[in-house]
């Protein structure tokens, strides 16, 4: 799947430690992911989250994506951060899933808490 993500990988995150519902995903903050804050925009820490999100409700060979999620922005972050979002499923039930991620910088603070919805459509990840 990460051979396809252009946004990933553009964006330099790297996935690790993937498991049946379970996957991290790290992303070190750029001059570029800056807002006129002076800090990284909540986007970006969005999409870190979502990102090991998707790897994490991909995990069982059936194509699946996001069906809603939300997510709590706790703490600032500089550039030059080295973040780590750490995602688990919590409920899988038929085609649907619930999976929260935890963003920690590399240090361990929490700057933000996700929830995701997944919905899977049924076709095996390899199929056309």
């Amino acid at each position: 799947m990460y051979a396809e993500d252009a946004a990933s990988q553009c964006l330099g995150v790297q996935i690790s430690d993937v498991a049946p519902g379970r996957a991290t995903a790290t992303m070190t903050v750029t001059d570029d992911m800056v807002n006129g804050h002076g800090i990284c925009h909540g986007g970006y820490v969005f999409t870190l989250a979502d990102t090991a999100f998707a790897f994490a409700c991909n995990t069982y060979d059936d194509r699946t994506v996001a069906a809603g999620a939300t997510v709590d922005f706790l703490e600032p972050v500089q550039a030059g951060t080295t973040l780590v979002a750490a995602a688990a499923e919590r409920s899988r039930r038929g085609r649907s899933g619930v999976y929260d991620v935890t963003v920690a910088t590399s240090g361990g603070q929490v700057v933000a808490e996700f929830r995701g919805r997944s919905r899977s459509s049924g076709r095996p990840m390899l199929s056309d």
